[in-house]
């Protein structure tokens, strides 16, 4: 039997190297868990020096933290696409919402292995708020274009339907309910509500 031969080192641009590392990441933290996850590790599996993957990373944290980001950046540039293209309240409502449970329910466990780690969320904090607070701010104005909302109503408006979209992720992501029943429960739901709080809503015959 012939000795195993060393992998051969795969010349990539620094952009497909980044990304390669990163997949690799992903993949063991999907496969074996968050501690399987080494810069020694991924050097070895990806076939590059430990130090190459220091010299696109600082540290294991930092590696983290932006796989991370990357989960987070697809789902928001793939979630303002969709809402450029809606054409009406309920379709803006129905797109991003099925959006939301398809990424919950396709790439939730690495997003929520990776803010498990107090280090990897503590990096990622001040992203995640900024993230949080563009969207919530996109959807209030949404919701007074649509309702004639007062401001304050419309906050507390999506600040607790908010709540129902991530109750509903967790429903898909355990598998009690599918991602098309899922999503029209939460326009009819949304969508009912808060046509209830417009003050032109017609009177209850």
């Amino acid at each position: 039997m012939s000795p195993s031969r060393p992998r051969k080192r795969t010349r990539l641009s620094p952009e497909a190297r980044r990304d390669q590392i990163l997949d690799d990441a992903a993949r063991l933290v999907l496969v074996e868990g968050l501690g399987a996850v080494s810069m020694e590790r991924l050097a070895r599996d990806v076939g590059i020096s430990k130090g190459l993957v220091y010299n696109y990373f600082p540290s294991r944290e930092a590696l983290l933290a932006e796989l991370l980001r990357r989960e987070q950046t697809e789902l928001r540039d793939r979630g303002m696409a969709t809402a450029l293209q809606a054409r009406s309240f309920a379709d803006l409502i129905r797109q991003t919402t099925r959006l939301y449970l398809e990424q919950t329910r396709d790439r939730g466990a690495l997003v929520n292995a990776l803010l498990s780690d107090p280090s990897i969320a503590k990096l990622m904090e001040d992203d995640n708020r900024a993230d949080r607070d563009r969207t919530f701010r996109f959807f209030v104005r949404a919701t007074r274009r649509e309702f004639d909302l007062p401001l304050p109503l419309a906050i507390a408006a999506v600040d607790m339907v908010a709540g129902l979209t991530d109750q509903a992720g967790k429903l898909v992501a355990e598998g009690r309910i599918d991602v098309d029943p899922a999503t029209e429960m939460c326009v009819e739901l949304i969508t009912g509500g808060l046509a209830r709080l417009s003050p032109n809503r017609s009177p209850k015959l």
